[in-house]
């Protein structure tokens, strides 16, 4: 890529709005994953049946006008962050670097769509979805094999993320140490993610193993799996404290960032 550009991509993204955006989006990031964990909770003990993921999290914030509005700066830091995301995937020389800060940019860009669909009121469960996109997938050629493959993508990732928590590698993502507490934090939300991704990863692997897409349920199946299995109140219960962790951390990494 031409040294101009990434030149351009660099100071735009070291420009005033997107820092501050980028760290407003990594604190909404908190935000989502602490109600993520709170409808787990209630999930594991029986009392929610609201979807476990990001649709239904934000579906639970926009009941009254207050969690409307901040529904509104959820999806205005997740575009700005996407934004950042994207200058650093232009700006960046490392194919690698590049190629995740665009994996980001796209998730960051997905979460602020379903922000202002919620709020409007035209989003969709996040299962739902899901089910759906994996039905249409698999009737393609080769759609089992490309389903199969995206939950094997996902099981990486989900690797990616306990070793990042267990080995404190999120720390290089950070300017300075943000405190013993919030390295805590981190290593425990980096784990717990990386749990409920493995099981996200292992329904999709089902799925295309047993040819229905119904098995391939997101988020909110995956944490509704852990239920199922023995000592599943407990287990599901760490993992939504662990997730609750995570968005301490995120917290903190919108001061701490990088950006």
């Amino acid at each position: 890529m031409d040294a101009t550009v990434r030149g351009t991509a660099a100071q735009a993204g070291n420009h005033r709005l997107l820092e501050t955006g980028a760290r407003v989006g990594y604190a909404a990031s908190g935000v989502l994953h602490l109600l993520i964990a709170w409808i787990a909770l209630q999930v594991a003990w029986g009392q929610s049946g609201e979807s476990a993921d990001q649709t239904g999290a934000m579906q639970q914030l926009a009941g009254n006008a207050l969690g409307a509005a901040l529904l509104w700066v959820l999806a205005v830091g997740f575009a700005l962050l996407a934004l950042w995301q994207i200058t650093e995937a232009i700006a960046r020389s490392d194919t690698g670097t590049r190629l995740k800060s665009a994996g980001k940019a796209v998730l960051y860009l997905a979460l602020a769509w379903t922000a202002v669909s919620v709020v409007r009121g035209s989003s969709s469960s996040g299962s739902g979805s899901t089910e759906s996109t994996t039905a249409t997938l698999m009737a393609q050629p080769f759609g089992r094999a490309l389903v199969a493959l995206v939950g094997l993508g996902v099981i990486a990732v989900a690797v990616y993320h306990v070793v990042k928590g267990w080995k404190k590698k999120f720390l290089q993502d950070l300017r300075e140490h943000p405190g013993p507490w919030v390295v805590r934090a981190g290593q425990i939300g980096y784990v717990a993610k990386g749990v409920a991704l493995t099981v996200v990863g292992a329904l999709f692997v089902t799925a295309a193993a047993t040819a229905d897409s119904e098995r391939a349920s997101g988020l909110d199946g995956a944490l509704r799996s852990l239920q199922q299995l023995p000592f599943g109140k407990a287990l599901l219960t760490a993992v939504a404290l662990g997730l609750a962790a995570y968005g301490v951390y995120s917290f903190g990494r919108a001061r701490y960032a990088k950006v």
